[in-house]
């Protein structure tokens, strides 16, 4: 329970959600959290163990669980004997929603709901067993149709009847900072749309129009990581995609992420990922779409 990990997920700022599908025999990913909203069905893990913030308990056959940004989170086998455990993940940026949109009368189920998620949400089974098909079929959709349908489906969830907050207090993480800043933002950007180039700490403090001495202190401070951690943290973002989608070698992930070697690549990967790149490949199974 000490040990948190931050997950840098595969969604890029040009997509608005992934969905991930597979089947398999255990849990076995760590504690941790992400800055992305996380939608997840579980089907046929009766006696698994779910941690949600302080929340522990043991789940029966079938649960959805909502977990907001920056929620420490995880699924463990416990004592769960089934050999076929169904898990339906989604996740979305934070971003996905406007703020100026969620305040729409239209949304304010929707903008309570997500409020609410900060100490996750757990759906009664009835909840769960209406929309379950929807979010198994969901990845057989395309484009615009998706982003409806999960929009719908989020809607459909928000006017659920007897919801259950999980986590007695919100558990955001000091590592992950809400760091409104035009400035930050503006940087981050440019760093996503120049993952693969080389960047500079000087390229980003001209871009905001200031030293790179006080950018540097600036980014710590308002992010908790530095520029290079920041950096590498969206690089990695990038290569965990590549890992899914590609058959490309490890070193050409790690040169066409814009890391300057592969033992740099493969050290800062096991840091963040607790594993290497080789093994995340290999541990991947399932159906990953990116929308």
């Amino acid at each position: 329970m000490n040990n948190i990990t931050k997950e840098i997920t595969p969604l890029t700022q040009n997509d608005c959600f992934t969905i991930f599908s597979r089947v398999k025999k255990e849990f076995n990913f760590p504690l941790h959290f992400h800055e992305e909203y996380e939608l997840n069905l579980i089907i046929n893990a009766k006696g698994a163990k779910r941690i949600v913030g302080d929340n522990v308990e043991e789940i029966e056959d079938m649960e959805l669980v909502l977990v907001g940004p920056n929620l420490s989170h995880v699924w463990l086998t416990h004592n769960c004997k089934s050999e076929e455990i169904k898990e339906v993940t989604i996740q979305w940026h934070k971003d996905f929603f406007d703020e100026k949109i969620l305040k729409r009368n239209q949304l304010s189920f929707i903008r309570r709901m997500f409020d609410r998620s900060t100490k996750g949400i757990l759906f009664p089974q009835e909840t769960a067993q209406l929309v379950y098909k929807r979010l198994l079929a969901i990845d057989q959709m395309q484009g615009f149709d998706s982003v409806l349908e999960l929009m719908s489906i989020l809607h459909q969830l928000s006017t659920a009847k007897s919801t259950r907050v999980l986590s007695d207090a919100t558990f955001n993480n000091d590592q992950a900072l809400n760091y409104n800043s035009r400035r930050i933002d503006k940087a981050f950007e440019y760093m996503n749309a120049n993952f693969n180039k080389p960047v500079s700490l000087k390229d980003l403090a001209k871009l905001v129009n200031m030293t790179e001495v006080s950018f540097s202190r600036f980014i710590k401070r308002r992010t908790g990581n530095t520029f290079i951690d920041s950096l590498n943290e969206i690089r990695l973002g990038h290569a965990t995609r590549m890992l899914i989608e590609t058959t490309h070698s490890i070193a050409e992930v790690s040169f066409n992420c814009g890391f300057n070697n592969i033992s740099n690549f493969n050290r800062f990967f096991k840091k963040k990922k607790n594993c290497t790149p080789k093994e995340f490949r290999e541990n991947f199974s399932g159906t990953r779409v990116f929308i």
